[in-house]
This record gives C-alpha cells, sequence and structure tokens, in this order.
C-alpha cells in the first residue's frame, strides 16, 4: 500500500510557501480531519468570518492560491491577505540521544523525525553538536522555525573552570559597584556569595594552591578535568606529592603533553550532612529560556543522590569512590547498588525528612538559599553567554549540603542525563522534557524566534518561575524586593 504523502509534510515545506508572521492563531475548520493551523501574514484579518469561511481551502483547482500536492488543496489567496493552511503537517525534530523520555514525548506530539542534515524544526542535540553548528566555519544559519537544546557558549557556566573564573568575576565587579551583595565577614569570605568551595585551577594557579594548602595542611581536596563528566578522572588528595605533576617548579622542566587537561582543585566538603550514614547530593533541574533578559525556572522534581558505601571521615577511604562520589554512572557498579530504587530519593522526601529533623524554618532557608545560589551563578554567566533566540538550555546542577545546612554549588552539566535507571527515574524524565517542551514552544507549540518567551502559568507544569529579569524591569517600580534598588542590575530578582 502506498504510503499517503500528506503524512510527510513537514512544517518547513509550509513555510518555504509563505512567510512565516510572529501573530499566528490556530483554528478548527469545518470540514478538516485534524487541527488546522493558519499561519497569518501579513495584514490584520477578521477571525470571526475566516472560521466562517467554507471556501477557504478546496481539493480542486479553482480560485486563487499556491498548489501544494503533498496537502492535496489549494492554499487560496483572498485579496491582500494570504494563509497557509496546515491540514496534516508536522514538526520536524532530529535528535542526537536515542533515549525513550525524548522520543516518547515528541512522537505523542505528532512530530516526525528526520535526519540532522535534513530540515528540522526542534533539535536535541549532544552539546558537541550544538558547538559545531554555531561555529563559524560551519557557515550554518537557523531559520526562524528552528529551535535547539544549547546556547552556543553554554560551556561558560558548564565547564568547571569557566564556571569558577565567571563566578570570581561577578564577585570582583559587585565589589568594585560597592554593592552590599558582595560584602564580606571579618575572615574574608564573602557572606552572600559563599556557594563555591574554595577553587583552583591546575597547572595554572599550582602555586596558590600550594600556599593555601600549606595555611591548612590538614584538608582534603578533590581534583576534578575541567571538561569532563560522570566522574570521569575525578580524584581526592591530602598530599601536595600526589599533584607533584602540576609543579611548574620541580627539577624537571613542566611538560604540558603530561597533563592533558586543565583540572580544578577544590576544597573537599568533608562534613557533608549524611542520611543513614551516607553522603549524598542534590541534582536540580534548571530551564533557561534566554539570558538577556535572563529568564529561567526549576524543576520541583529534582532528587537526591546516594552513594552505597557509609561515609568514611577517617581519611582512610579517599580512594574509594563508592564512599564520595555519588554520580549513578560510578555507583551502580558497587555491590551495595539497589535496582529498584536506584540509590534516589525524591527532593520531596527530603524536605520532609529535613523538617521532621531539622525544623521547618532550617529547611526553608537552606531551599531559599539554593534557589539564591542558582540565580546569582546564572547572572555570573549572562552578560558573556550568547543568548541567541533560537536557544534554550536545560542545565543539572549538582549540589551538596554540608552538616550546617548550607549547600554548596559542586558543578553544572550542560546535557544532565536523560537515561532511565528505574521506573520513577523514568517517569519523572519524561514529565521533565513535557514541562520544559510546553514551556519553551510558543501556545502554537510551532517554534518561533519571534515569540516572546514568556508562557503562561498553566504551561510551567511541575516548574516554577525562578527569575525574569523583563517581567520584572516592567514591573511598577515603585515596589522594591529584598530593598534593592529597581534600577540596580544586581539587585534582587523577583522570583515568583
Amino acid at each position: 500500500m502506498a504510503k499517503d504523502p500528506r503524512k510527510q509534510v513537514t512544517l518547513n515545506h509550509i513555510i518555504s510557501q509563505f512567510p512565516y508572521d510572529q501573530d499566528d492563531s490556530s483554528y478548527t475548520q469545518p470540514g478538516t480531519e485534524t487541527l488546522a493551523t493558519i499561519y497569518r501574514l501579513k495584514k490584520n484579518i477578521d477571525h470571526k468570518s475566516l472560521n466562517n469561511d467554507s471556501h477557504f481551502f478546496d481539493s480542486g483547482n479553482h480560485g486563487n492560491g499556491v498548489n501544494i500536492p503533498e496537502l492535496g488543496c489549494i492554499v487560496k489567496s483572498t485579496g491582500s491577505i494570504k494563509y497557509a493552511l496546515i491540514m496534516t503537517a508536522r514538526i520536524a525534530y532530529c535528535s542526537d540521544m536515542d533515549k525513550s523520555v525524548l522520543a516518547n514525548n515528541f512522537e505523542k506530539r505528532g512530530w516526525i523525525q528526520v535526519n540532522p542534515d535534513d530540515e528540522w524544526n526542534f533539535y536535541w542535540a549532544g552539546a558537541q553538536t550544538c558547538r559545531s553548528l554555531f561555529s563559524v566555519d560551519s557557515g550554518y544559519r537557523m531559520n526562524d522555525n528552528q529551535m535547539i537544546n544549547h546556547f552556543p557558549t553554554h560551556y561558560e557556566l558548564t565547564r568547571k573552570d569557566l564556571m569558577v573564573k565567571n563566578v570570581k568575576r561577578y564577585r570582583r565587579e559587585l565589589e568594585r559597584e560597592g554593592s552590599p551583595l558582595a560584602a564580606r565577614d571579618a575572615t574574608g569570605r564573602y557572606i552572600h556569595l559563599d556557594f563555591l568551595p574554595t577553587t583552583f585551577m591546575l597547572p595554572a594557579d599550582y602555586n596558590l594552591f600550594v600556599e593555601e594548602f600549606r595555611r591548612n595542611p590538614n584538608t582534603t581536596w578533590i581534583l576534578k578535568p575541567a571538561g569532563r563528566s560522570q566522574g570521569v578522572g575525578i580524584f581526592l588528595v591530602n598530599k601536595l606529592a600526589q599533584i607533584k605533576k602540576w609543579s611548574r617548579d620541580t627539577k624537571s622542566s613542566f611538560n604540558p603533553a603530561l597533563v592533558k587537561d586543565t583540572y580544578v582543585i577544590s576544597r573537599y566538603i568533608e562534613n557533608p550532612l549524611l542520611i543513614g550514614g551516607k553522603k549524598f547530593d542534590l541534582r536540580i533541574y534548571i530551564l533557561v529560556t534566554s539570558y538577556r533578559p535572563l529568564k529561567a525556572y526549576m524543576y520541583k522534581l529534582g532528587f537526591c543522590r546516594f552513594c552505597t558505601v557509609r561515609y568514611d571521615t577517617s581519611g582512610q577511604e579517599l580512594d574509594n569512590m563508592f564512599v564520595h562520589l555519588t554520580n549513578v554512572s560510578i555507583q551502580k557498579h558497587g555491590e551495595e547498588y539497589n535496582n529498584v530504587h536506584g540509590g534516589k530519593w525524591p527532593m520531596r522526601t527530603l524536605r520532609l525528612y529535613l523538617e521532621g529533623t531539622r525544623g521547618k524554618t532550617s529547611t526553608d532557608k537552606l531551599f531559599t538559599d539554593i534557589t539564591w545560589l542558582v540565580v546569582h551563578s546564572l547572572r555570573a554567566v549572562a552578560p558573556i553567554m550568547a543568548s541567541d533566540r533560537h536557544c534554550f538550555e536545560c542545565y543539572g546542577y549538582d549540589i551538596i549540603i554540608d552538616d550546617q545546612l548550607k549547600p554548596w554549588m559542586i558543578e553544572v552539566n550542560a546535557s544532565p542525563s536523560m537515561t532511565s535507571t528505574t521506573a520513577n527515574d523514568r517517569i519523572l524524565k519524561y514529565k521533565l522534557v513535557d514541562d520544559l517542551i510546553n514551556i519553551v514552544l510558543p501556545p502554537d507549540g510551532i517554534p518561533n524566534v519571534h515569540w516572546n518567551k514568556v508562557p503562561t502559568p498553566d504551561k510551567y507544569g511541575d516548574f516554577e518561575l525562578l527569575i525574569d529579569e523583563e517581567l520584572y524591569q516592567n514591573s511598577d517600580h515603585s515596589s522594591s524586593h529584598r530593598g534593592g534598588r529597581q534600577s540596580d542590575r544586581h539587585s534582587a530578582p523577583r522570583w515568583k
């Protein structure tokens, strides 16, 4: 049986016939099989008369219009007003990842999968693909009806060394401006922006690190490759001799070839909050739809990731990654790994536990502090981030809580795993992607760079608005928030 060619019509084919305009509407035309999406072009139209126009489309070739054989109809032109009627056209998507939580979300919307070399509207790409696509050498130019899931310079936040550098620069800028956000205590620590452990880059900051190490010789440090993820290449040290190969002052000359990656070395959080004697961290999903103005959302259904082996404070288990690293990619190989729950707790369970053991006031402050550090980490990179309107990004924030209920930002992942390790994991990530798509797409469900990226609250799902600088700037200037000046770009945002 021959395939119905109408089933293969993509949005790009229709747009090639008629220019795209930001003022679109959707109508159900009498006699059509599906929802007919109508692109309103150059002129204002009478919506009511349009709905009553039974001659808007025909199966035969009579009247003015453009013949689109794949649709089996004539797209008519009435006077100076032109419309394109899409009866069965679908959004074309492509993905670098073969994950069911992605494919199921795309297919339930009636989207069709195409190859990256074909014309596409929505691309769930890997970070490297995005860098290649936006590179000057690629020569690729995105159309108004295309959208991709990474910002071109996302690495300013997600590469560990650059993230640290940008947060430090942000603090210095606030200090130069005299902002109270950059206030320090008597020991020199930032009062409001102390959410990163003391961190240095190796080999560049080796001498600075040595000075710090000698001031605190009994401290444990954690080394991580700046550009890797999933716990690859991480190890703990408590002796200078363990990192001697990064020294530029050894007797033998420094050989960069021996150190393929830049590493970050951070003070290890030696007093993590433990539950059941085990270390854990938080995975929180943050969706950014724009950096200028900054628009971001926090997903309420994050989770905790637990180590499989009880935490050891004696220093005898520094090499045991099942004690120290919470990454599922590592813990799933442990003998104590549980395939049913995957070593994960829902965020709501953590909150209930803390309210029961530490009290509601302390728990509320912890989650407010987490919100605070996320907002300011985003503000730290917003001025230098390429805020392309074709882009959005869902980050995976990894946060550790110490035994004083202080949150520490450990790293930010550009491509948080969409692999489902448990049934609950699959449900959560499916819902995450579903809610995300509802936020990033305009009301008619079709990518459009001219849309203002302001979804209605009913589209949030389990996301909550974290910050929208545009809404904040347009609000009543007579109001204030946390006592900050409305004109100060560093004043606290209206988060919710």
